[in-house]
C-alpha cells in the first residue's frame, strides 16, 4: 500500500473530472432511437414479503432498470456498444414482458401457491417505461402427509437416520419444489458419502397428490432401485494411479515410476516430485468405501499447494469383478517450476518523490517436496525538493533481501495428527535483511531469523506459532540529529533508533473466519496475537552473569537484550445489507510492555498508526502519540535547523487504539473490464505512549483524555474490482485533529473553507512548522493538508 500527498489543485481537478463525468448523464434516453422506450421502473404487486425481493429476479434481465451510473458511463465510453464498457440500456420489449409474467407466476407455484395468476401492465411515459407485474396468488397450499417409498432397504435406513439434519420438507409445510430440489440434493450428497458410487438424483422422485379444495397435498418421496438390481451396490477404494504430467502437460519420454505401497503408483513425466508430495493429500484410502467429500478435498489441499496448475478431480474405474471396487486415477499438470516477478512503482508524497523497485524469485518445488523457496529484493529511494541542505537529494533508503522455504506440512521432531483436513498446513524458515537510511537522522540495519508453523484446527480456525525468532538490530544516528535530540531532551528516540540490541521471542496468532474475508455473507473476523521476547535470554544472562552495559543493562555476546510482551487484536463484525452493499466495523487495539532487562520497546515493536489501511487522513507514522504537537520539535529558519533535520521522524507509542467504520457498494458493473464500487468510511484512533515522557508531551494514554486524544479522519474511495486483485484510491480528510486543543481539534468543521485553498489557519501553521526560507524569502516548512489521497492494491481491511 501507498499514500500519496496531491497538491489542492490537482485534488481540485479530480474532483472536478467525477463531477463532469456524473453531470454528462443526466438524461437516460439521449441515446436512445426514435422508436425505441427504455425501461426504468419495474414494480411487482400482490405478492407476500417474503417472495416478493427474490420474485424481481424473475423478471428478464433485459426488462430490469438500468443502473444510472452503469448507463451513463455504456453512453460516455462504449462508442455505442463497440466497446464492453457499462451497461446498455433496457429497452422496452413485449414479448421479454410476457416471458417475465410468467416466469413469475410459475416461480409463485413452485412456492406452494398453485392457482398463482399474474397480469402484466406497461406505462410509458416520456420513452421511459414502467412495467407492473399485479399478482393473484390464491390460497397457498401445505403438506398435509409425507411419507417415503424406498425400495433398497439400506437405504431407506440411511434417508431415515439423515433426513433431520437437512430436510425442509415436513408434515404442515409449504408445498415448495424449491425445498423439494434442495433435499433431493442433499440426500444424494449424503449417498455419494456412504460409498454409492454409482447414484444419481434422477433415482430421486416426488409424487403430489393435491386436493384443490382443501389446498393441501400428500406427499410421496420415492427412491428407486437400479435397473434389474435389488440394491444400490456400495463401493471401495482399490489402487490409484499417480501421474503427473510435464509443465506443458504432455506425458512424454520417460517417466520416473514408483509403486509406493498396496494403493499406490506413482509416474512422473516431469522428474520433479517426491511421491509424498500427492500421497499426503490423497485421502481416500484403500479399503474405505468411496466417498464425494474425501474426492473433493483431495483436489482442493493438491490446488493449495500452489505447486500445480490443472487438478481435476480424481476419476474412477469399477474393477471388471462382483466385488464392487474402484481404482482411482489422478492426473496433474505442474505449474513452471522456476518464475521471476519485477514491480516498480513512483512515489509522490509531499513534495517528495522517489521509485521502488522489487524482485521476487520463486521455486515451486525444491528437494521435490513442493517446498517453495522464495527470494525477495527490494530497494526504495526517496528524494525531497526542499529548500535546506538538509532537505535536498536523497532523503532516504531501504533495502530489502529476504528468504523463505515454505514447507506444505509441519516439520516436527514427534508425531503429529494430519491437519490437513481443514487446509494445508506450513513450516516456514524465514530470514530477512533489512539496511535502513534516513538523511541527517539514522542509519538501521536489522537481521532476523525465524521458524513459523501455520497449521487449521478447523475451517474456521487457523494458528500460527513462531516458536523462535532471533532478532539483531544496530543504527547509528547523525551526531548532528543525536544533539538536537539531546538538546530537547527526547532520550528515548536517541535510545530508540541509535541503539543496538539482540532479541529472541515466541509468537502465537488464532485466526477465526479468514476464509469468509471475501464474501457478502453476515460474520464476524478476529484476528489476535501474543509476542513475548527475551525470557530466554533472561534466564542464560542470569544464570551465567553476563555483565551489565552503561544502562544497567545484562548483555549477551556483548550487546543488550530486549524483554517485552506484545499483544494485539483486531476484530471485524461483517454485515451485508443486500447485494454487493456491506458494512463493515473494525476494532484494532495493541499493547506493548517492556519489563525485566528493558525499559523501552525496540523500534521495530512499537505501535505506528497512519497510511492506506489505518487511520487514512494522515501520512504513515505521523500521528501521535496522544495530542503530541510535532510544532515542539523547534522553529527555526535557514539550514539545518531542528525542526529540518527531524521533519520526518517517525512517531509511535506502546499502546494502539484504532477503529473504523465502513460501508461498501456497487456502483457499476463494468467500467473498462472492471467492476466499479464505492466506499464510505470514518476512521477513528491513535498511539499513545505507556508513560508520560518528556520528549512526547501529552503523548501518554489516559482514560480520562481518551477522546481529547483520538484522531478523527472521514472520506470516500473508489475500487476497481478486476476480480483477481482490487486496485483502490481512498480520498480521507482530517475531521478531528488530536494535536490541537478544545474546539480547535475539529478542523474539518472550522476551517471548512480552507480544505482546498488557502487561508490564515493554514499560514499560521505553516509558519509554526517551518524548516526554512527560500531564496525570495518565501517560508517553506510542513504545511496544514486535510486531504490524503491514498493509492493501493487490495482492500483497506
Amino acid at each position: 500500500m501507498k499514500a500519496y500527498h496531491i497538491p489542492g489543485n490537482f485534488r481540485l481537478a479530480i474532483l472536478s473530472i467525477l463531477m463532469v463525468i456524473i453531470g454528462a448523464g443526466c438524461s437516460v434516453t439521449r441515446g436512445l432511437k426514435d422508436n425505441q422506450v427504455i425501461v426504468r421502473k419495474v414494480t411487482i404487486k400482490g405478492i407476500d414479503k417474503q417472495f416478493s425481493e427474490a420474485a424481481i429476479n424473475y423478471v428478464d434481465k433485459e426488462q430490469q432498470p438500468n443502473n444510472w451510473l452503469n448507463l451513463q458511463f455504456y453512453y460516455l465510453f462504449s462508442n455505442k456498444g463497440k466497446r464492453k464498457i457499462g451497461e446498455a440500456p433496457a429497452l422496452l420489449d413485449s414479448n421479454l414482458v410476457e416471458f417475465s409474467r410468467l416466469q413469475i407466476q410459475k416461480y409463485l407455484v413452485n412456492k406452494g401457491y398453485l392457482k398463482a395468476k399474474v397480469a402484466d401492465s406497461i406505462v410509458v411515459k416520456k420513452r421511459k417505461a414502467q412495467l407492473y407485474f399485479t399478482a393473484t396468488p390464491g390460497p397457498l397450499f401445505k403438506i398435509r402427509n409425507f411419507k417415503d417409498s424406498i425400495y433398497d432397504a439400506k437405504v431407506r435406513q440411511l434417508y431415515r437416520d439423515t433426513r433431520k439434519q437437512y430436510s425442509h420438507v415436513n408434515t404442515g409445510s409449504r408445498y415448495d419444489t424449491d425445498s423439494l430440489a434442495y433435499d433431493r440434493d442433499q440426500f444424494y450428497q449424503v449417498m455419494k458419502r456412504n460409498g454409492y458410487y454409482d447414484f444419481y438424483r434422477q433415482y430421486i422422485s416426488y409424487t403430489p397428490d393435491s386436493s384443490y379444495k382443501k389446498s393441501v397435498v400428500d406427499l410421496v418421496m420415492i427412491i428407486d432401485n437400479p435397473a434389474d438390481k435389488k440394491e444400490h451396490p456400495i463401493y471401495t477404494i482399490n489402487n490409484t494411479l499417480i501421474t503427473i504430467a510435464r509443465s506443458n502437460g504432455r506425458m512424454a519420454g520417460k517417466a520416473d515410476t514408483i509403486q509406493v505401497d498396496s494403493q499406490f503408483r506413482f509416474v512422473d513425466y516431469s522428474g520433479r516430485f517426491k511421491p509424498r508430495t500427492v500421497t499426503d493429500y490423497t485421502f481416500q484410502k484403500k479399503g474405505e468405501i468411496y466417498n464425494l467429500d474425501k474426492q473433493t478435498l483431495t483436489t482442493t489441499r493438491l490446488s493449495e499447494l500452489n505447486v500445480f496448475r490443472n487438478v481435476p478431480n480424481p476419476t474412477y474405474e469399477k474393477l471388471p469383478d462382483s466385488t464392487n471396487r474402484l481404482n482411482s486415477k489422478i492426473d496433474i499438470v505442474p505449474l513452471k517450476q522456476k518464475t521471476d516477478r519485477v514491480e516498480a512503482e513512483f512515489l509522490f508524497n509531499q513534495g517528495r518523490f522517489g521509485y521502488n523497485l522489487g524482485n521476487t524469485f520463486t521455486n515451486r518445488n525444491i528437494f521435490k517436496q513442493s517446498a517453495i523457496l522464495q527470494v525477495k529484493l527490494n530497494w526504495s529511494i526517496l528524494f525531497d525538493n526542499g529548500n535546506s541542505s538538509v532537505n535536498q537529494g536523497i532523503q532516504n533508503q531501504d533495502f530489502r533481501a529476504g528468504v523463505n522455504l515454505i514447507y506444505p506440512r509441519l516439520l516436527l521432531p514427534f508425531q503429529f495428527p494430519n491437519l490437513a483436513k481443514f487446509g494445508v498446513p506450513h513450516t516456514t524458515f524465514s530470514t530477512n535483511f533489512q539496511l535502513f537510511y534516513q538523511k541527517g537522522l539514522v542509519e538501521r540495519r536489522s537481521f532476523i531469523n525465524s521458524i513459523t508453523y501455520d497449521f487449521f484446527e478447523t475451517a474456521r480456525k487457523q494458528h500460527s506459532v513462531t516458536p523462535l525468532s532471533i532478532e539483531f538490530s544496530s543504527g547509528t544516528i547523525d551526531p548532528i540529529a543525536k544533539a538536537e535530540l539531546l538538546k530537547q531532551n527526547r532520550f528515548s528516540y536517541v535510545y530508540l533508533i541509535g541503539r543496538t540490541t539482540f532479541t529472541t521471542s515466541s509468537q502465537y496468532t488464532f485466526q477465526y473466519n479468514a476464509q469468509e474475508l471475501n464474501s457478502y455473507k453476515n460474520f464476524i473476523y478476529f484476528r489476535g496475537g501474543l509476542e513475548i521476547g527475551g525470557n530466554i535470554l533472561s534466564l542464560l544472562s542470569n544464570a551465567a552473569n553476563t555483565p551489565r552495559d552503561s544502562l544497567g543493562q545484562r548483555t549477551v555476546f556483548g550487546y543488550a537484550f530486549t524483554q517485552y510482551v506484545k499483544t494485539e487484536i483486531d476484530y471485524r463484525w461483517y454485515r451485508s445489507l443486500g447485494g454487493e452493499k456491506q458494512f463493515i466495523f473494525r476494532f484494532n487495539p495493541g499493547i506493548g510492555i517492556p519489563y525485566g532487562n528493558s525499559r523501552q520497546l525496540v523500534f521495530e515493536k512499537n505501535f505506528y498508526t497512519g497510511g492506506a489501511n489505518d487511520i487514512r487522513a494522515w501520512l504513515p507514522r505521523t500521528l501521535g502519540p496522544g495530542q503530541f504537537n510535532r510544532e515542539s520539535y523547534g522553529v527555526g529558519g535557514g539550514a539545518d535547523t531542528a525542526r529540518a533535520r527531524l521533519k520526518y521522524l517517525d512517531q509511535f507509542g506502546e499502546i494502539k487504539i484504532v477503529a473504523n467504520a465502513e460501508y461498501r457498494y456497487k456502483l457499476a458493473d463494468n467500467f473498462f473490464g472492471a467492476k466499479l464500487k464505492g466506499a464510505f468510511f470514518v476512521d477513528a484512533g491513535n498511539v499513545w505512549r505507556l508513560h508520560k515522557q518528556v520528549e512526547n508531551p501529552n503523548g501518554e494514554f489516559r482514560f480520562n483524555n481518551l477522546w481529547n486524544s483520538t484522531a478523527i479522519g472521514i472520506g470516500t474511495g473508489l475500487r476497481f474490482d478486476l476480480a483477481f486483485f482490487i486496485f483502490r484510491l481512498d480520498a480521507a480528510f482530517k475531521f478531528k485533529d488530536p494535536q490541537f486543543n478544545g474546539s480547535d481539534q475539529w478542523v474539518f468543521i472550522k476551517h471548512f473553507n480552507e480544505i482546498f485553498g488557502n487561508g490564515s489557519f493554514k499560514e499560521s501553521y505553516l509558519r509554526n512548522n517551518k524548516t526554512g526560507v527560500d531564496t525570495n524569502g518565501k517560508i517553506v516548512g510542513d504545511g496544514y493538508s486535510f486531504m490524503q489521497l491514498n493509492f493501493g492494491i487490495g482492500l483497506p481491511f
